[in-house]
Formats: structure tokens, sequence, C-alpha cells
């Protein structure tokens, strides 16, 4: 493969580099994530005003948190992050770049092809998904996990992520690992379509402007912004419906005792909630979802000019 200064990278390079940035990104930005599982639980399958708001907003259920819990609650689930974040942008980032690199995703003049672009990225990004399910299942039990005080949603009382995917060995092996793992898949899809075609397009669009082309790294801050806040507004439902599957308790034998299936979760959480529980927790949806998007793509594209230059000598 060839890179932008001309330097052969090969495919297994793009996928380190695009994981290597994901989990640098993600060091940062779980906290935001810990808050948005905690309001998108929170009330669950309860009526508007029937419930106690344990944490009123973005910002309050933050200090609520850091308060009950400190630092390391804040960062809950930030082990099985790392594990979802390699597998899931390892494998889209990594494709998204490749494809761009060969000019799959590129129309005669060289600029973004919006079908292909999401096809690609759409596609990729379920893979990941689908790889890193069960780091995902742990990640989302481990963020729900709160002081007795504050706590919403079911409780699994892990106390370790070694202890949570233990358990889930023992419940059903392979099985118990990949429950509910078709839960991510539509949200991934529609989202990483979403958010790298628009920083694809968006690239596109900014780059001509002479001050751009002379600052590549605030080209990038600029529109991979754009792609992470595209990505919050357009899969923010299928979120909210994935943590629900991925959190639910089960039974003895492994059955889910509140949603049977995706579309009877998107029914029962619509019925009760209303369409303002498909939007719990949006704004720190976007608090983290621009920010981990731009530190993506921006700790990416200093990798490459690092490897670049250590192959290049």
């Amino acid at each position: 493969m060839k890179s932008a200064s001309g330097t052969s990278r090969p495919l297994g390079v793009e996928f380190g580099l695009a994981a290597s940035s994901a989990v640098g990104a993600v060091i940062f930005t779980n906290p935001l994530d810990v808050v948005k599982v905690r309001l998108q639980l929170q009330g669950e399958l309860l009526k508007r005003g029937t419930y106690h708001k344990l944490y009123k907003n973005t910002l309050h259920a933050g200090y609520v948190i850091l308060k009950n819990e400190g630092i390391r609650g804040l960062q809950s689930g930030l082990t099985p992050a790392f594990g979802f974040q390699i597998a899931l942008n390892g494998i889209r980032i990594g494709s998204y770049k490749f494809s761009r690199t060969y000019g799959f995703t590129l129309n005669n003049e060289g600029q973004t092809d919006f079908l292909r672009t999401a096809l690609v990225s759409g596609i990729a990004g379920c893979c990941g998904a689908v790889v890193g399910s069960p780091f995902y299942l742990v990640k989302i039990r481990m963020q729900s996990q709160a002081a007795k005080a504050i706590a919403v949603g079911h409780q699994h009382g892990y106390g370790s992520t070694s202890e949570a995917f233990r358990s889930l060995w023992r419940e059903g092996g392979i099985s118990g690992l990949y429950q509910r793992w078709y839960a991510n898949v539509p949200r991934v899809f529609f989202g990483s379509s979403t958010q790298l075609t628009m920083f694809s397009l968006a690239t596109d669009l900014l780059r001509p402007i002479q001050f751009f082309e002379n600052h590549p790294m605030i080209l990038t801050f600029f529109s991979a912004l754009i792609g992470g806040s595209s990505l919050a507004l357009m899969t923010q439902p299928l979120d909210v419906i994935s943590v629900r599957l991925y959190n639910q308790a089960t039974d003895n034998q492994g059955k889910a005792l509140i949603y049977r299936n995706y579309f009877d979760a998107l029914i029962k959480i619509f019925k009760t909630e209303g369409i303002f529980g498909l939007y719990k927790g949006l704004f720190p949806t976007w608090m983290r979802s621009a920010p981990h998007t731009v530190l993506c793509l921006c700790f990416y594209e200093q990798l490459e000019r690092l490897y670049d230059g250590f192959t290049d000598r």
C-alpha cells in the first residue's frame, strides 16, 4: 500500500495504527461513555415523571459518579473498552484507510464516492462490532455497575473484568460471550457509515481552502468533528437499544428477562418512555463521539507520519 508520502505500508500496519489510535482516544472519552450509559439506563421502562432522577443531566451525572465512586467509577469498563476499540476501529478504520488508498471509495475525480464509502465503512464496522461483541458486552455491564445509592439498570455484580468474562463463559461458553451479538450491529453500521463518509466529504470540501492546505492536522480536526457529530445524531436511538439489550438480566439458562429481541426492545422503550426514551443520553453521546472521532483520526495521522518517517530511514 502507498501512503500519501509514497511509503509502502502493509495492510496489517494500517490495522495496527487504527487500533492504537482508538486505544489512545478511549482513555480520554471513556468517562463520558460511563455517563452516557448511566443516563440511558435511568428510568428503564418507566414513564417520564414517575421515577426519581439520580442523574439530572450530564454534568450532574459526572459529579455524582465522581463523588460516590471516584475516578475509578468514571473509568469503569476501561479494560474491555480497549479490547472493543482494537476490534472495532482496527477493522473499520484500517479498512477505510486501505480502501481509500487503493481508490476503492473514490470516484474518477479522486473525490469521495458517497455510496462506496458508506458501504465499506458500514460493513467493516459491522465486522468489527461482531468480533468485539464480548468486549462490548462486558464494557456495558461494567460501566453500568454503580455504588448502591446511585445504581440504575440491572447490576450484574462483577468484581472485575476477568470475573465478568469467566462468568459469561460459565454461563454458556462461546454462546455466553456472544449473547446478543446482533444488538450493536445496526448502530455500528449506520454510525460507521455516517461518521467516516461525512469525515471524507468534509475533508474533500475543506482541503482546497489555502489555510487547510498548510495545516493538515487542523483539517483532520474539523473534518473529524463533523464526522463524530453526525455519528451521534444518527445513531442515538440505536445506541440506547444496544445498551439496554446488552445490560439486561438473564435467567439460569441465559434467556433474556426483559427484551426478547431488537424490535421488542424498540417497541417496549417507545411505548413506555416515548420518543425521549430513545434519545436519553444524547448530549453525552455527542460529547463522547465527537472528541473520540477527533482523537482517533488525529492520533492516526500522527502515528502514520511516525511510521512512515521510521521506515523511510
